[in-house]
């Protein structure tokens, strides 16, 4: 266990607001070293919380975006058959062939294992790889080591990566899955800590178009038609736009008059709902 681990010292990062629960359940999962599971709904900071520990902790960070069909060996190591058949064929390059081992290159968990240096491993989306992908990348990541079994070999951790893993709670994940992380559920913020999420993005904002801009955002939000809400990245680029537009007044917001709509709502049907909800004046 490093020193990070030990002080507990992860409080937040320049561009990362969170709250006290949230920074001492990320220091007890170092500690403990158990992998932190974060869920919550799309826009909630899942996984930027991960880049702002390794910015925060000035550690490397790894990120394994997890697809439908990964297996976990993926996630641990290729073995470049194709390339090594085309080097042996053509003999014109300068790697040994009878050397396997100059064709295998690390996953994402390989690359965080042999790391020299303590890294941020972020598992993104777990929830989208089927129940043995699971169960089996926690074993590994429980035993910290795997085997290449093309050359007969252990690899064992360097280092113990700082494991974040973050659910949209499309499916269930597995109970002994569950068991064996601490869990987090990250609420959406609510319009005291959005504010504070807007003066970090904008330090200089006007008060009367963060207030403006706020209040309307979560009047849209709101919405009961609507199928995919806006989400604090939909905020930050609603309000550049606003501030980009030279002839925009926040006293509009306040009269009902909300431009650029769609960079708030990306699906057509949204968008749609929104724009009829604002020229009725029903939000």
């Amino acid at each position: 266990m490093n020193k990070e681990s030990k002080k507990g010292n992860f409080k937040g990062a320049t561009r990362y607001i969170l709250d006290d629960e949230l920074a001492k359940i990320v220091n007890i999962s170092m500690a403990l070293e158990m992998p932190l599971l974060l869920k919550g709904e799309p826009g909630t900071g899942k996984t930027m919380l991960a880049h702002a520990i390794a910015e925060s902790l000035k550690m490397p960070l790894i990120v394994l975006n997890v697809k439908s069909s990964m297996k976990l060996v993926d996630a641990l190591y290729q073995y470049d058959t194709l390339t090594r058949l085309n080097d042996s064929r053509f003999g014109d390059s300068k790697r040994d062939v009878s050397n396997i081992e100059e064709y295998i290159k690390m996953g994402k968990i390989g690359q965080s294992f042999t790391a020299d240096k303590r890294t941020v491993l972020l598992i993104d989306e777990i929830d989208k790889a089927d129940t043995d992908f699971q169960d089996d990348m926690l074993d590994v990541l429980d035993q910290m080591e795997f085997d290449i079994i093309e050359i007969d070999k252990t690899i064992s951790a360097k280092n113990r990566p700082v494991i974040v893993i973050t659910s949209n709670a499309k499916k269930d994940l597995s109970d002994p899955f569950l068991g064996r992380c601490n869990f987090h559920h990250i609420a959406f913020p609510d319009p005291k800590m959005m504010r504070k999420i807007v003066k970090v993005h904008f330090p200089d904002i006007d008060t009367t178009l963060m207030e403006h801009a706020v209040t309307t955002f979560y009047k849209l939000r709101e919405l009961d038609t609507v199928e995919k809400k806006p989400a604090t990245r939909e905020l930050i680029n609603w309000i550049r736009a606003l501030q980009a537009d030279d002839d925009f007044r926040p006293k509009n917001l306040e009269k009902g008059e909300v431009p650029f709509l769609g960079v708030l709502f990306k699906k057509s049907q949204d968008y749609q709902m929104a724009s009829h909800a604002v020229n009725r004046r029903v939000m």
